[in-house]
């Protein structure tokens, strides 16, 4: 696989990502390294990860992954530098009260203090890519379906601060590009003519979900990143396991379903958009339609996200090597235009039940 550029930035990355945030709570610090080995030997040189994981996200777990991968950069001596490292700063705290006391807020000073914190505890001098992990104002988003004016508050700190604080990282050289997470249209276009207008770094990146259940980014968001020259970073490609077809005949609970998958064992994750009973009828939906055109459920959806132009870089989750072997052994796999045809009939039947 060839690296490719994100957004107008100087980072170039393999187009697929290993996402890190089982790493401390499903996955083991030892276990972690040997996935992190081999995706190494496998030519990956993306990670990203996050000041909030692991996940389910906890007080016990806050900051662990990222500790995770700043003792393997150190165990290997000369890796960090093959890599190009992602992270986020958690934007208000919407529940976490671990998280800066649980601020509602996302101050200029809690990026600068963030961002420190994940450059110690990854053991780097730089991030390279430094993420908002969600928006400071009210969005549709993490299955919020509608966009509420009323729930606005304008003593929140404005995009434009925001920017700032991140182009003072930039200047700094503690970071070298920066993106979004979990945004809108309005977001991106807000943060790009920021930028232009007061000399600011301009997002590279936005990081959405984006699979076969949620394709809510075709509706305006894939355009407006497209015009304005921002990759997309695609998370949850599989659905959270459901487009694995692990969960076609047990259901998700239950005394058949697989109890250390993560939807299963972890209530809070199975009461998200994934736990939704319409998007594992939906999800068993292209599980049949993948079978039916002789590929594995796993590789049809991620062949989906691997082939599809609005998509830079695939993020995977991974609980082991093999999981990960699947996931990097799906590359290559191509999509017939009629199977296209036959996905976008299942998506006009029922929309986006993940969203």
């Amino acid at each position: 696989m060839k690296n490719i550029q994100l957004g107008q930035s100087d980072l170039q990355v393999t187009p697929i990502c290993l996402g890190t945030m089982t790493f401390g709570e499903q996955v083991s610090e030892a276990a972690s390294h040997v996935i992190l080995d081999r995706a190494l030997e496998r030519g990956i040189n993306f990670l990203d990860t996050a000041e909030m994981y692991s996940v389910p996200a906890k007080a016990e777990t806050f900051n662990v992954t990222e500790k995770i991968l700043g003792n393997w950069f150190t165990a290997n001596p000369g890796v960090r530098q093959k890599m190009v490292v992602a992270t986020k700063v958690a934007g208000p705290a919407r529940g976490m009260d671990w998280v800066r006391g649980g601020s509602l807020n996302l101050t200029p000073a809690d990026i600068q203090e963030a961002c420190e914190g994940s450059l110690r505890r990854l053991q780097t001098d730089v991030i390279d890519l430094y993420q908002i992990h969600w928006p400071v104002r009210h969005v549709p988003a993490f299955g919020i379906r509608y966009f509420d004016p009323s729930k606005d508050n304008p003593e929140m700190s404005s995009i434009h601060d925001q920017l700032d604080a991140l182009g003072r990282l930039v200047k700094a050289g503690k970071v070298r590009a920066i993106g979004l997470s979990n945004e809108t249209p309005y977001g991106v276009h807000e943060f790009v003519r920021l930028a232009e207008q007061h000399g600011l770094p301009r997002i590279a990146t936005v990081q959405n979900p984006y699979c076969l259940i949620n394709r809510t980014l075709e509706n305006g968001l894939d355009e407006t990143m497209h015009r304005l020259g921002v990759s997309l970073l695609a998370y949850s490609p599989l659905g959270f396991g459901l487009l694995t077809g692990k969960y076609d005949e047990s259901g998700i609970t239950g005394p058949k379903a697989p109890g250390q998958a993560r939807i299963a064992k972890y209530d809070s994750v199975r009461q998200q958009r994934w736990g939704r009973p319409d998007a594992l009828v939906a999800a068993r939906k292209y599980n049949a339609l993948a079978k039916q055109h002789g590929l594995t459920p796993t590789q049809m959806a991620l062949a989906f996200c691997y082939t599809k132009w609005q998509v830079a870089s695939t993020i995977i989750g991974v609980t082991s090597v093999a999981q990960l072997d699947e996931d990097l052994d799906a590359w290559g796999t191509t999509l017939s235009p009629e199977l296209l045809k036959a996905i976008d009939d299942i998506r006009r039947e029922i929309q986006d039940p993940a969203i």
